[in-house]
């Protein structure tokens, strides 16, 4: 495994749904903050913005993780090598560091896009491969499919929703998670528990939530424009919750609290 990966993909800052100066100047304070990993795709329209933020930083290109993801309606053998060049060219790369899936393929034939995404593997067009929005059966079927180490299915995680069945998965399959929606969009912020066990460690609500996903095993998505925040979420590797803390969070996974699902997004699975 890169040693870049490694190193820094256990934080990155997620580019959803920023563009433009907006975009640039979260990225420059994500820079300064200690960020390295940063996370875009084609469905975000911003790679472009992404691309010129980071050729703009200052930081080496052998320094920085950057992950993309291949949007469904590019799952076709006729599209999905171009749209991967067209997504290189607008991050001004010529590889990214890990490239996904972005869903599962609509219709349930997920074999056909996984073996078009480890030619890209192939190709050199990216360093690592991986999944987004997998179900647990789909995971097991891609390990079943692709010949090469998956690197990661990116899924939405926080502490207000139960992936006890993707953990499962992950461990049979060889197949890390990934967290997006780390913080519930910020549900989690209704519930005090968060910030009671922050006090005792001198941390925000937010940073208990996230040192508890890292604490799970699974490297965290973040995003924020306010450069507080930004170094906030960056700052989550100097405290470990105690055992009764980390219980008392899981607790909250019963709440089945779901952002991203049919409702948003019409071609995702029935997830676990």
């Amino acid at each position: 495994m890169n040693i870049v990966f490694e190193k820094n993909h256990q934080r990155a800052f997620g580019t959803f749904p920023l563009k433009g100066e907006v975009l640039r100047a979260a990225i420059e304070a994500a820079i300064a903050a200690g960020y390295r990993a940063f996370d875009t795709a084609q469905m975000y329209q911003n790679e472009a913005d992404t691309g010129a933020a980071l050729a703009g930083c200052g930081i080496p290109r052998d320094q920085l993780c950057i992950t993309t993801k291949v949007g469904v309606e590019n799952f076709t053998p006729q599209t999905f090598m171009p749209s991967v060049e067209a997504s290189l060219k607008a991050l001004r790369v010529d590889l990214v560091d890990v490239l996904l899936l972005h869903w599962p393929a609509p219709g349930g034939d997920i074999a056909p896009s996984l073996r078009l995404l480890e030619e890209a593997q192939a190709r050199g067009l990216t360093r690592h491969i991986g999944l987004s929005n997998y179900t647990a059966a789909m995971m097991r079927q891609a390990r079943s499919i692709v010949s090469v180490p998956l690197v990661e299915n990116q899924v939405e995680f926080h502490p207000l929703l139960d992936q006890s069945v993707l953990m499962a998965a992950a461990t049979e399959t060889g197949i890390p998670l990934s967290s997006y929606c780390s913080v519930a969009r910020g549900e989690v912020f209704k519930y005090p528990l968060f910030a009671e066990i922050g006090a005792a460690y001198g941390k925000s609500a937010a940073q208990v939530v996230l040192r508890w996903i890292l604490q799970k095993g699974v490297p965290i998505n973040t995003m924020s424009t306010k450069p507080e925040n930004i170094r906030a979420n960056y700052d989550v590797m100097d405290f470990i919750l105690s055992a009764t803390d980390m219980a008392r969070i899981d607790a909250l996974t019963a709440t089945g609290y779901r952002i991203i699902g049919k409702n948003l997004i019409p071609y995702a699975p029935d997830f676990d």
